[in-house]
C-alpha cells in the first residue's frame, strides 16, 4: 500500500483536478435521476394488490384517483368546478352526484347510503371522486393535483395516496439543501472545536461532499431513487464516512513525528495506514448495506446500493482526494493551528481496565431491559398521519374524518360477468361489513326507485368495462389501523366467496401488505447483516473469537437504541429498525475494529493483557470521540429541523445511536477484551509474536538448565 500512498502524493494536483472535473458529469447525473415518493411502489409487483393496481390502469385506464372535499359551494358552482377538473390533463373521470343520474333529478332518488357520501348538507361540503390515466405517484398525477388545488383557494381539498405525494414531495423540495447544510455546518463547527485546525474540518467536508455528488450522481444509472434515500443518502454518507478522514489526520500527525521535516513521506505513510485500517471496516459497513438488498420490499434495495456506493466513494475521496489538498494547501492549515477544546482522552484506558468488571456487570444489567424495549417497540405505518397537520392532504384527510366520518378508501376490481344476483348479495355483505360507510358499483345504485335506464352511460362505463367491474368501498378507518386492517381480511373473504379473481386494492390493503411483507424482510436483513459481518471480522481479523465479541457488543448498542422508545411511548416508522441496525452497526464496527487492531498490535509486541486494552483505548478514543460527536451534530440537526415526521425521528435516532456507540466501544468492548483475553490470543492469529514465544522458552530453557547445573 506504500507505493498507492507515494502515487497519491506524487500526483496530487492532477488528483485534485480531476476530482473538481468529474463533479461536472455527476451533477448532471444528480439533476437527471427521478425522485419517487410513492414508499407503496416499492412493494413486490405479484402480489396481489399490485397487481389489481396494473389491472386498474390497463384496463380501466385510471392509475390513481383522489377524494376531493369541496366546502361552501353551492350546486351549479360545484357542476363548474367538476367541468373544470376534467378538463386538466390525465384526469379521466371525476364521480360525483350527477356522474349518477341527470342534474335534474333531485339527489333524494338516489340510495341513502349515497346521498350521505355526497352532500353534508349541515356542513355544506360535497365529495367528489377524482379518477387520473396515470399511476398514484407519476409525475403527471403529481402535476394534476396540484392545478386542481390551484383551481379554487381551500376550498377543494384533494385527500388520498397522490395527495399525500404531491404534499411529500413539496417539504423535500424545499427542505432537502437545508439537511446537507445543517449536517456539514453542524459537522464542521464539532469538528473546528475538536480538533487543532480550524481549516482542515472544510478540506474534510469538501472531499466527502464531492464524494456525496459522485454517489448521487451515479443513480443516475439506476433511473429512480426513493425520497428517503435522496433526503438520508447525503447526511448518512457524511455521517458514517467522516470517521475515514479522521483515522487519516490522525495517522498523517503520527507519521510526521517519525519523518520531521518529510511531510510528503509522512502523508504516504498515513494514505498505506489508513487504508489497510479502514478497508476491513468499509467492507463490514458495506456489507451491512447490501443487506437491505435482500428485502422484498425494494425499498431496502434502494437505499442499500445507494448508501453501499457511498462508502465506497467515501473511501476512495479520504485516500485520493483528502490527502491530495492536505499536501497543497498545507501552509493554510498550518496558519489555522489551534490547540483543541476537548481535553486529552489519553489517560481513560487505566481507569476503565481497572474497573473492567463493573462495565461487564453493567452490560449484563442494562441486556436485559434494552432486549425487552427492542423487541417491544412500536411502529408506524401511516405516513400522512405523521405529516404537518397544515398540508393540504392532511387537512382534507381530517375533513373527511369530520364531516363525513371517512378514513380509508377501498377498490374491488371483479369479473364483469358476475350474476347480478351474486353482484347484489355480495354488495349487502359488503355493505354489513363493520365500518364500511358506502359501497358504490354499479349494483349499488340500481333499484326499485332508480331504474338501469336513469343512469348515465358515463358513468356504466367508469365502473364496468365489460371485462371487469370496479366498486369503490369507504370506511370509516384510518389507513394502516387494526380496525381497517380486520376489515381489509373480512372484504377479501367475501369477495372471494363470490368471484374468486376479485382483488381487494387501495392504500390500506397495499399498507397491510407492507406491515406483512417488511416484519419478515427485517429478519432477514437482521440475520443476514449479522452473519455477513460475522463472517467479514473473521477474515479481517483473523479470529474465531472476535466476531462474537464485536457483534454482540455492537447489537447491545442498538438494542439500547431501539428500546429507548418503548420505555418513553415514542412511536417509530416502520424502516427505523432495519435503517437503524444497519447504519449503527455500520458505524460502531468501524470504532470497535479501528480499537481491536490496535489492541491486537500491542499484544503481539509482547504487552500484558491491561497495558494492551489501556493503549489500544487510549490511542483510538480520541478519533472515535470526534468521530461520533461529528455523526451526532449532523444527524441530531436534521432531526429537528425536518417536518417529515419519518426523516426527524431516524436522524433523532442516528444521533442518539452515535452517542451509545461511543460509550458501549469506550467501556464495555475494553471490559470485554479484560474477560476474554485468553480465550482471544488462543482462537486468533497475530496476537502473540511467534518469535518472542521461541525467545521466551530459550530464555527460559538456559535458566533453567543453569538452575540444574548449579544444583549438580
Amino acid at each position: 500500500m506504500i507505493k498507492f500512498g507515494k502515487g497519491v502524493v506524487k500526483f496530487r494536483v492532477p488528483i485534485v483536478i480531476l476530482s473538481f472535473l468529474l463533479l461536472v458529469p455527476a451533477v448532471i447525473g444528480y439533476v437527471n435521476t427521478r425522485i419517487n415518493y410513492d414508499i407503496l411502489s416499492y412493494l413486490p409487483g405479484d402480489i396481489e394488490t399490485m397487481q389489481g393496481q396494473d389491472i386498474l390502469l390497463e384496463e380501466f385506464g385510471t392509475g390513481a384517483f383522489s377524494v376531493a372535499v369541496v366546502e361552501g359551494m353551492e350546486q351549479k358552482d360545484v357542476v363548474a368546478l367538476k367541468s373544470e377538473i376534467c378538463q386538466i390533463d390525465h384526469v379521466k373521470s371525476v364521480l360525483w352526484y350527477d356522474s349518477l343520474a341527470d342534474p335534474s333529478i333531485p339527489i333524494e332518488l338516489l340510495p341513502g347510503d349515497l346521498q350521505e357520501t355526497f352532500e353534508n348538507k349541515e356542513k355544506n361540503t360535497t365529495l367528489m371522486i377524482v379518477m387520473l390515466d396515470t399511476s398514484m405517484s407519476a409525475d403527471e398525477t403529481l402535476d394534476a393535483v396540484e392545478q386542481i388545488r390551484g383551481l379554487t383557494s381551500q376550498k377543494c381539498l384533494l385527500s388520498g395516496m397522490s395527495a399525500v405525494v404531491a404534499d411529500i414531495k413539496k417539504i423535500c423540495n424545499s427542505e432537502a439543501l437545508m439537511y446537507v447544510a445543517i449536517a456539514s455546518g453542524l459537522s464542521a463547527v464539532v469538528l473546528s472545536l475538536t480538533m487543532d485546525s480550524f481549516l482542515i474540518p472544510l478540506f474534510f467536508l469538501l472531499s466527502i461532499g464531492m464524494a456525496i455528488v459522485y454517489n448521487l450522481g451515479t443513480n443516475f444509472i439506476a433511473g429512480e431513487i426513493s425520497f428517503i434515500t435522496q433526503a438520508l443518502a447525503a447526511v448518512l454518507q457524511l455521517a458514517v464516512t467522516m470517521d475515514y478522514s479522521i483515522f487519516l489526520w490522525h495517522s498523517y500527525q503520527e507519521n510526521q513525528k517519525r519523518f520531521p521535516g518529510d511531510k510528503k513521506r509522512a502523508m504516504a505513510h498515513a494514505i498505506s495506514n489508513t487504508v489497510s485500517s479502514v478497508v476491513g471496516s468499509s467492507i463490514t459497513t458495506v456489507a451491512g448495506f447490501l443487506a437491505m438488498c435482500f428485502m422484498t420490499f425494494t425499498l431496502g434495495l434502494d437505499l442499500g446500493i445507494v448508501m453501499a456506493k457511498g462508502v465506497v466513494f467515501g473511501v476512495f475521496g479520504c485516500v485520493t482526494i483528502l490527502p491530495a489538498m492536505i499536501l497543497i494547501f498545507d501552509r493554510a492549515i498550518e496558519k489555522t493551528r489551534h490547540r483543541a477544546i476537548i481535553p486529552d482522552l489519553g489517560r481513560i484506558g487505566d481507569f476503565v481496565t481497572r474497573r473492567y468488571l463493573v462495565f461487564a456487570a453493567l452490560f449484563v444489567i442494562i441486556l436485559v431491559p434494552a432486549l425487552y424495549g427492542y423487541t417491544h417497540n412500536k411502529v408506524y405505518y401511516d405516513l400522512a398521519g405523521t405529516l404537518p397537520k397544515e398540508l393540504e392532504s392532511v387537512m382534507a384527510n381530517t375533513k373527511l374524518e369530520e364531516d363525513f366520518e371517512m378514513g380509508a378508501t377501498h377498490v374491488i376490481i371483479a369479473d364483469s360477468g358476475l350474476e347480478p344476483k351474486k353482484a347484489r348479495a355480495m354488495l349487502k355483505e359488503l355493505r354489513e361489513v363493520t365500518g364500511i360507510k358506502l359501497v358504490l358499483g354499479m349494483d349499488s345504485v340500481l333499484g326499485p326507485a332508480f331504474p338501469e335506464e336513469m343512469v348515465p352511460d358515463a358513468y356504466k362505463e367508469v365502473l364496468d368495462n365489460g371485462k371487469y367491474q370496479m366498486m369503490f368501498l369507504a370506511s370509516e378507518y384510518k389507513t394502516a389501523s387494526d380496525q381497517v386492517n380486520a376489515q381489509c381480511d373480512e372484504i377479501k373473504g367475501i369477495i372471494k366467496k363470490y368471484d374468486t379473481t376479485a382483488m381487494l386494492i387501495g392504500e390500506a390493503p397495499c399498507t397491510q401488505d407492507l406491515i406483512t411483507i417488511t416484519d419478515k424482510d427485517f429478519k432477514t436483513v437482521s440475520t443476514v447483516s449479522i452473519v455477513l459481518i460475522f463472517i467479514i471480522i473473521a477474515i479481517v481479523l483473523k479470529s474465531i473469537s472476535l466476531p462474537v465479541i464485536l457483534v454482540a457488543v455492537i447489537e447491545f448498542a442498538i438494542f439500547i437504541n431501539m428500546g429507548i422508545p418503548a420505555y418513553t411511548g415514542t412511536v417509530l416508522p416502520f424502516i427505523a429498525s432495519i435503517v437503524i441496525g444497519t447504519i449503527q452497526l455500520g458505524a460502531t464496527v468501524d470504532y470497535a475494529i479501528l480499537m481491536t487492531n490496535k489492541y491486537k498490535r500491542a499484544r503481539y509486541q509482547g504487552a500484558g493483557k491491561q497495558e494492551a486494552v489501556s493503549s489500544a483505548l487510549n490511542s483510538s478514543l480520541q478519533s472515535v470521540f470526534v468521530s461520533a460527536l461529528s455523526f451526532f451534530a449532523a444527524t441530531f440537526g436534521v432531526g429537528l429541523y425536518s417536518s417529515i415526521d419519518m426523516i426527524s425521528a431516524l436522524c433523532v435516532l442516528l444521533a442518539r445511536g452515535a452517542i451509545i456507540s461511543l460509550l458501549v466501544v469506550a467501556f464495555i468492548l475494553p471490559a470485554m477484551f479484560m474477560i476474554f483475553d485468553k480465550v482471544i490470543c488462543k482462537t486468533s492469529a497475530g496476537f502473540i509474536d511467534p518469535e518472542k514465544k521461541v525467545k521466551e522458552r530459550s530464555v527460559a530453557y538456559v535458566i533453567q538448565n543453569c538452575g540444574i547445573r548449579r544444583q549438580q
